[in-house]
């Protein structure tokens, strides 16, 4: 629990299929797992009413035993130390989520309605209800869980492939892309051969850090610790050659600096800086719906949503959102709740409210 946070901690809870039920405060998958909040030193069911953490404070724990081995204590709140009998319905889906996870390839929609006892367009609408997502996205969603581990370990593509269950490898690669963000390899060395040029500011919303490729600005980050930033970007590119006061690279980060502290009305070359982003399909396109909103507005996640094409995807949306690690140039600022209210932001709310408060004076 003492650990500092890093990037690559918030990368690998956003891609956790669990967070996604965290998110949604989702009953059915109480039972399924815990989650935990190092700065509370707390550990609360996924349906939990308390106020969402940080996706970079939070750990997943099969068991309440394992949260408290590790020292964290039940929540008082959801009490997630005492038993709840799940109703019948929220009993069969955890059961098929839990037969999902275990299988070598995912069972097919007729297997898993079957085994529940439904006919297969019942079960489908109470496996999506509950989890937002339908059986085969959710056998989708733990087989890249599975590749991103395996190859975050060292494994060889190969056998990373083939322990996931992928039997194909036309099929593992025509999807790699979308469930990495880039190629197996590239993944696997986690930036090696690349150069990071990086540069650390201070500005009005505390210290940013500004790194790029030989591409573009790849991570815009805030803080109030420019070495807690700094060892951040060295998690998330480990192997990669990383170089800080490149006098050629100080006018991007004074641009950045710029764009944050002049956020209604960016300088010319700050909506002109070449990016490098990172992402699945799905994320970047997200993402560049951000970029299309004008500065003073905002919109809701199912707005967004709709304007990508995926309108049932509300939650992804959100989940891409927060994987953003391009603060203000990708403005996800300016995604709000349906509501209108401020749900979290990966650098803190307070700096969302001031960015927002900012662009609307503007």
């Amino acid at each position: 629990m003492t650990s500092p946070p890093s990037a690559a901690d918030s990368q690998s809870t956003l891609e956790d299929p669990r967070w996604a039920a965290v998110m949604a405060r989702d009953r059915c998958a109480d039972g399924q797992f815990v989650y935990s909040v190092r700065t509370t030193g707390v550990y609360c069911r996924p349906s939990c009413g308390a106020r969402r953490a940080n996706p970079e404070n939070v750990r997943f724990h099969d068991t309440c035993d394992d949260a408290q081995r590790q020292g964290f204590r039940p929540c008082k709140r959801c009490r997630p130390d005492r038993a709840v009998a799940p109703s019948a319905a929220s009993a069969l889906i955890i059961a098929a989520c839990r037969q999902i996870e275990q299988a070598e390839t995912t069972p097919s929609l007729a297997q898993l309605a079957a085994q529940a006892g439904l006919s297969r367009f019942h079960f489908h609408r109470l496996f999506k209800a509950a989890t937002g997502l339908t059986p085969r996205a959710y056998g989708e969603a733990q087989r890249a869980r599975r590749v991103r581990d395996s190859l975050s370990q060292g494994t060889a593509v190969t056998r990373a492939m083939l322990d996931a269950g992928y039997g194909s490898a036309s099929r593992f690669y025509e999807q790699s892309g979308r469930m990495l963000g880039m190629t197996p390899t590239d993944y696997r060395a986690r930036g090696r051969e690349r150069s990071i040029r990086y540069g650390v500011a201070s500005c009005t919303l505390g210290t940013v850090l500004v790194a790029a490729s030989e591409v573009g600005i790849c991570d815009v980050s805030l803080g109030d610790d420019a070495q807690a930033l700094i060892r951040a970007l060295r998690a998330r590119f480990a192997n990669a050659r990383l170089a800080q006061d490149d006098p050629a690279f100080t006018q991007w980060v004074a641009d950045v600096v710029a764009a944050i502290e002049q956020s209604s009305s960016p300088p010319p070359s700050s909506r002109d800086l070449p990016l490098d982003i990172q992402g699945t399909a799905f994320q970047q396109r997200v993402w560049q719906a951000l970029r299309d909103i004008p500065p003073g507005s905002t919109l809701s996640y199912t707005q967004l949503a709709a304007r990508v094409g995926r309108p049932d995807a509300v939650r992804a949306v959100a989940g891409a959102c927060a994987a953003n690690t391009i603060a203000v140039l990708v403005p996800c600022h300016r995604a709000l709740r349906s509501d209108g209210s401020i749900s979290g932001y990966r650098w803190g709310v307070l700096r969302k409210q001031v960015l927002l408060r900012r662009e609307r004076k503007g």
